[in-house]
């Protein structure tokens, strides 16, 4: 089935990274999301510098958000991000720690999932405008189930400090 069928459903996903060259990292993880199997990158944030939201002692993130066409469906989307990460060289440490790459599902389309291993949309979005900066430049009329529009979602206040370092395309052909 083509990700172009009827039954594609648009993907949000969040990238972070903080380790050997942040920024090629992101560029990496981008490539491997546009060769995910019945799925399609159809558009990318600019680059994100911030403060890290856990532990202060440790480098600065990159963040960017990309945006997929899939027929995939949720849990095996997850199981796709995760073995990017794992081919990329992410080991599991400490929480909020650093970090080559971090993927997070951040919405699937208009659905709500609560399971042990994963939660959509992100519970995390509305609290890290390292997330919302990105979302609202590739998608800013996107309506998150529970949120709203990303337009109208505050941004925190008390979150890491965050500044665009690179523009990028947003949008790719969709033919």
């Amino acid at each position: 089935m083509s990700a172009d069928s009827r039954r594609s459903t648009l993907a949000y996903i969040g990238l972070g990274s903080n380790l050997e060259g942040p920024k090629q990292q992101i560029d990496v993880a981008f490539a491997h999301l546009a060769a995910l199997p019945k799925s399609r990158l159809i558009g990318c944030s600019s680059l994100y510098c911030s403060a890290p939201m856990g532990p202060a002692d440790q480098p600065d993130f990159v963040n960017a958000v990309a945006v997929i066409s899939t027929a995939l469906d949720a849990v095996t989307l997850l199981g796709q991000l995760k073995c990017i990460e794992q081919r990329m060289g992410r080991v599991q440490g400490r929480r909020w720690g650093p970090r080559i790459i971090d993927l997070d599902l951040l919405v699937f389309g208009d659905s709500r999932i609560e399971t042990d291993s994963l939660v959509v949309p992100h519970p995390g979005i509305a609290e890290r405008n390292f997330v919302l900066l990105p979302l609202r430049e590739v998608a800013p009329e996107l309506l998150i189930p529970r949120l709203g529009r990303v337009r109208d979602i505050p941004l925190p206040e008390a979150g890491p400090r965050i500044k665009q370092i690179e523009r990028r395309k947003t949008n790719f052909a969709t033919s």
